[in-house]
């Protein structure tokens, strides 16, 4: 069936930030029916392109009970752990995933590239061989964002053969009324100002497709992948904020 929860919108807080600073995510969904159980949030830094090995799960959060309605919420979680991460690795381009789940099953997958680079010139010109981590800027770049939809059984009584594709819908509208700003072109700028950035990018987002396609293999799932520009509630209604 359809999906009952439509993520419309999530604003990454406080970007950029410092290395080791917390990520702070205000999240806007759509609930089209009450749900019994809790919806399971996620947030994941990614620390090499080369193996799923080094993603830290940063923090996981359960929301509800959710009643029919659109609804807001901010997902505050701590900065990565320089230490799980290759050291090769700590500077350049990675990702941050947000996932969320119902009932043990993932519905939906976000990614954004994030870039950590110095903002001395001194540094960007001739890099320590050992990262100076309070030196590094982290910039979530919100202008290119990877959304991923899975088709799942919203009620315990559906059987394995009621799965269908995801309503994608609401995501399109989303995308085709979102103007780029100068300073989402000036962070997309930023991202692929080396080829070396480039290179990263490319191995990150060669690694996201390979965990989407381990995702996909489940039973009885459909997926839908919407590539582009960043998710922003573009109506003007008022939301109340999700109490715990």
């Amino acid at each position: 069936m359809a999906s009952v929860v439509n993520v419309c919108s999530v604003n990454v807080l406080e970007n950029p930030g410092k290395f080791g600073d917390p990520f702070k995510l205000e999240i806007t969904f759509e609930c089209y029916e009450p749900l019994i159980d809790d919806l399971d949030w996620e947030l994941v830094y990614v620390g090499s392109g080369e193996s799923n090995k080094y993603d830290q799960i940063l923090d996981s959060i359960l929301v509800g009970p959710v009643v029919e309605g659109r609804h807001k919420f901010i997902f505050e979680a701590d900065g990565p752990d320089p230490s799980k991460i290759p050291e090769s690795e700590i500077v350049g381009v990675t990702v941050l995933l947000l996932k969320c789940r119902y009932m043990e099953q993932e519905f939906i997958n976000i990614g954004w590239f994030v870039a950590t680079e110095y903002t001395d010139p001194e540094l960007q010109e001739e890099p320590p061989a050992s990262p100076v981590l309070e030196k590094l800027q982290r910039r979530v770049c919100i202008d290119d964002v990877r959304v991923t939809t899975f088709a799942i059984k919203w009620h315990k009584n559906e059987g394995s053969g009621d799965t269908e594709n995801i309503e994608t819908e609401d995501m399109e509208g989303i995308e085709t009324t979102t103007e780029k700003t100068e300073d989402d072109f000036a962070m997309g700028s930023d991202v692929d100002k080396n080829d070396e950035q480039k290179q990263d990018a490319g191995a990150v987002e060669e690694k996201i497709g390979d965990d989407l396609g381990a995702e996909e293999s489940l039973e009885g799932t459909n997926k839908t992948i919407i590539n582009g520009l960043p998710l922003l509630d573009v109506t003007n209604e008022s939301i109340p904020d999700l109490v715990d």
